[in-house]
């Protein structure tokens, strides 16, 4: 109500004048001016509309009108992105009242602060033992973590519950694949008739692994990740191949698959809130460990010394020998094929303790169905790294 269209197109015109003839002397005059007069309108209007955009936004563009004079480019895309947000003023209210929770409106503000406030401030350099921990790196890590899980929730949030556990099983497996093959071994336990949906969200998850592992990689050691590119693509098909079948196989009892009670039962995922802080912290923390004792036996035993530390790493976190190994390649501690055999090995200890966890939480019968897709998965992995 304090402006229309041709208001704003004024006042864009007022302060491309005023930065033409007096420069920012006159801008900050004629700012001052338009801020007085959206003053003077919100104080006439808040009863009914107690919001400011509006005002705000006058007064914007007002600065606006004066930097296209001198940066036309900038302020022809800061007028758009302001545009944008002013028309889709309802579609936002809805989204923050009607879809948002309070909880992840209180993690997507959580994660802003760490991705600008915390990322930018971790120093650039290795340091610690051995010169083994770059804090950029550790953090730009959590960051990708909480990222990652974002995006599985919001893709749960905006699909529904209609996939039930694959999905489930497949944005969990982002924050961790070992843990959603146990819940899904327990749930598989307890509802018999859901086994084929429960096996094709423990297969999924190891895709989400595989996924997680290319783009760690990839964020510290562009270089590694060429070399395994094609071994992760071979391995991530096979076990999305591998899950497409039990997803057919599953009955179609619609019903089952939109219980949305689903979504809540990875206990150890927490896939109620946008991201899982506690998994990122962990998850840091035992890369900064393995990165300290990868560097230390590589040191005192050589290869011999990496490759223990990375078939121990790999029975808690794939992920982490990934990332180790990827660190040790960036500061010139490792080579690429020594890398590479670190990383394989962790993947190959880590499908073990899968292995180990299905049978343990889903006994023989769930076991016996996902055994032979995490073989298929790393012995694809394999075959992609020796035969490339």
């Amino acid at each position: 109500g304090a402006a229309g269209v041709r208001t704003f197109a004024v006042v864009a015109l007022l302060g491309s004048v005023g930065m033409l003839i007096g420069g920012g002397a006159l801008l900050a005059v004629v700012a001052f001016v338009v801020g007085l007069l959206a003053t003077v309108a919100y104080q006439r209007s808040r009863e009914t509309d107690p919001g400011m955009a509006t005002e705000i936004s006058l007064l914007l563009t007002c600065l606006l009108g004066g930097l296209a004079m001198s940066e036309l480019e900038l302020a022809a895309g800061v007028g758009t992105a302001l545009a944008l947000l002013l028309a889709a003023r309802n579609k936002l209210h809805y989204f923050v009242r009607g879809v948002l929770t309070e909880r992840e409106l209180h993690d997507a503000f959580l994660f802003f602060a760490m991705a600008l406030i915390m990322l930018p401030l971790a120093p650039d350099l290795f340091m610690g033992p051995f010169g083994a921990i770059n804090p950029h790196s550790v953090a730009r890590l959590v960051v990708l973590v909480i990222a990652i899980g974002v995006l599985g929730h919001i893709a749960i949030r905006s699909l529904g519950p209609r996939y039930g556990l694959p999905l489930t099983g497949f944005a969990a497996g982002f924050v961790s694949s070992t843990a959603t093959i146990y819940i899904m071994g327990l749930r598989a336990r307890q509802q018999p008739s859901q086994m084929a949906s429960a096996v094709a969200g423990a297969a999924l998850s190891s895709v989400a692994t595989i996924i997680q592992m290319a783009v760690v990689i990839s964020l510290i050691q562009p270089s590694l990740l060429k070399v395994f590119l094609l071994p992760l693509v071979y391995g991530g098909f096979a076990a999305c191949v591998y899950s497409l079948f039990f997803v057919i196989q599953q009955a179609p009892d619609i019903s089952a698959l939109k219980n949305e009670a689903i979504q809540d039962e990875i206990q150890g995922t927490d896939l109620g809130r946008a991201f899982d802080l506690k998994s990122a912290l962990i998850f840091a923390a035992i890369v900064s460990v393995v990165l300290i004792l990868s560097a230390g036996l590589n040191f005192a035993l050589g290869a011999r010394g990496l490759m223990l530390a990375s078939a121990i790493s790999g029975l808690v976190d794939a992920h982490a020998t990934a990332a180790s190994a990827a660190s040790l390649v960036a500061s010139n501690k490792l080579p690429i094929p020594s890398a590479l055999s670190a990383i394989l090995l962790g993947l190959s200890t880590n499908t073990a303790m899968k292995a180990f966890v299905a049978i343990k939480s889903g006994g023989l019968y769930y076991a016996t169905r996902i055994l032979p897709g995490l073989a298929l998965m790393i012995t694809t992995i394999w075959l992609g790294f020796l035969l490339g």
